[in-house]
């Protein structure tokens, strides 16, 4: 099989074969990985999130390490894709950010935001993780960081946005609030949400 949105079969113990959407398993180890991180989440867990058993999982991915690279890759293409989409409706730079910063903050609240960033999750377990998943979380980290600072950059071509302004101290400025929201969501709805964009909002003025 060529496309992973097609059923991907595995052999049961006993031989006969299961069958199992690989988008929808993927899916369902991702909340496991958000809300319990990469080393907390054991194969128990993910086996009961994902209607497996241990055995199918290790046969289909090989190990943990694995399954949650497939799932971390999934995750960033569905965020950005999301995102993107988002963005498209918005005339400048500016506003494109302002709705990026909602995009967060609409991430980080009620079922969602308990359930957690997987980059922002990962990224506090850099430490602990081993040295090409941290490197895979880094560069997730840095597209993030240069995906605003070329909003910004934008906004500033199309004068929505201070000419003055330093490009990537202003995004990584953007970018620790929009990664705090989430750091946040994970315990309790951000307050003042709303407020707390528009103040954000004049460091590009």
């Amino acid at each position: 099989m060529t496309s992973e949105n097609q059923s991907l079969k595995v052999a049961r113990e006993r031989g006969r074969p299961r069958v199992f959407d690989m988008d929808d398993v993927l899916d369902k180890a991702m909340i496991v990985f958000r809300k319990k991180g990469y080393h907390a989440s054991s194969i128990v867990d993910l086996g009961e999130a994902m209607s497996l058993t241990a055995g199918s999982i290790y046969k289909a991915f090989t190990d943990k390490r694995t399954l949650f690279l497939r799932v971390f890759e999934r995750y960033i293409a569905l965020r950005n894709a999301d995102l993107r989409q988002r963005l498209q409706h918005f005339p400048d730079g500016r506003s494109r950010i302002e709705e990026l910063l909602q995009f967060y903050l609409d991430s980080a609240v009620e079922i969602e935001g308990r359930r957690g960033c997987l980059v922002v999750g990962s990224t506090v377990e850099l430490q602990t993780l081993d040295e090409e998943l941290s490197e895979l979380v880094r560069q997730a980290v840095m597209r993030n960081q240069n995906f605003l600072v070329s909003l910004i950059i934008e906004g500033q071509k199309d004068g929505s946005i201070s000419s003055q302004l330093d490009a990537e101290t202003a995004a990584g400025i953007l970018l620790c609030v929009a990664f705090g929201m989430r750091v946040v969501g994970k315990v309790q709805d951000v307050t003042n949400g709303k407020k707390t964009i528009t103040m954000v909002m004049k460091v590009l003025d």
